[in-house]
């Protein structure tokens, strides 16, 4: 599927000679992964979810920075956040308390950490966790583990005075 998408935005850039947008990147993602049986004439039965694998775009183009998340049937709904996997639910739901559209990176980083802390089965710590960031400074950015040591020793847990002023701000909308 990320080979898929690669390849979809290399044919626009050739193409169009112009960057492919992530709603754009996203979608392509998603045709394929609706088409069943990959051709309407043949005879092998379709495949419901041919995938098995629910995936998040995250990118910055002309419309700003943008968040995809592509479910295993092919559906894909623009966040502003998103929780996917094991725990998302409590974490979907702390998100939308938590989150809010001028926040900055760091409060992101720091709301996040304290939302994986409250919903992983293990203990949240530099070595078993990945931090990506998507800036248009950096564009694509992988946090190595001293620069995810410097997070942790900065996190503020939540406390009960935040979890009651906090505002729900996530937003989907279906594509």
């Amino acid at each position: 599927m990320v080979e898929r998408a690669r390849a979809e935005s290399q044919n626009h850039w050739f193409t169009y000679n112009e960057q492919m947008g992530v709603e754009s990147a996203a979608q392509a993602v998603s045709n394929l992964a609706i088409q069943f049986s990959g051709d309407y004439d043949s005879k092998e039965p379709a495949m419901s979810r041919p995938f098995g694998v629910a995936i998040m775009f995250a990118g910055i183009d002309n419309n700003g920075p943008q968040l995809f998340h592509l479910d295993p049937s092919g559906t894909f709904v623009q966040y502003n956040a998103k929780a996917i996997g094991s725990g998302s639910e409590g974490a979907q739901q702390t998100l939308q308390e938590k989150y809010h559209k001028s926040m900055g990176l760091n409060e992101a980083i720091n709301v996040i950490l304290n939302i994986l802390k409250q919903v992983m089965e293990d203990k949240l710590s530099p070595t078993n966790i990945e931090i990506v960031t998507v800036t248009p400074d950096k564009l694509y950015h992988m946090l190595d583990k001293d620069e995810l040591q410097v997070v942790f020793d900065k996190l503020v847990p939540f406390t009960e005075e935040t979890k009651a002023s906090s505002s729900a701000a996530v937003s989907g909308t279906v594509a």
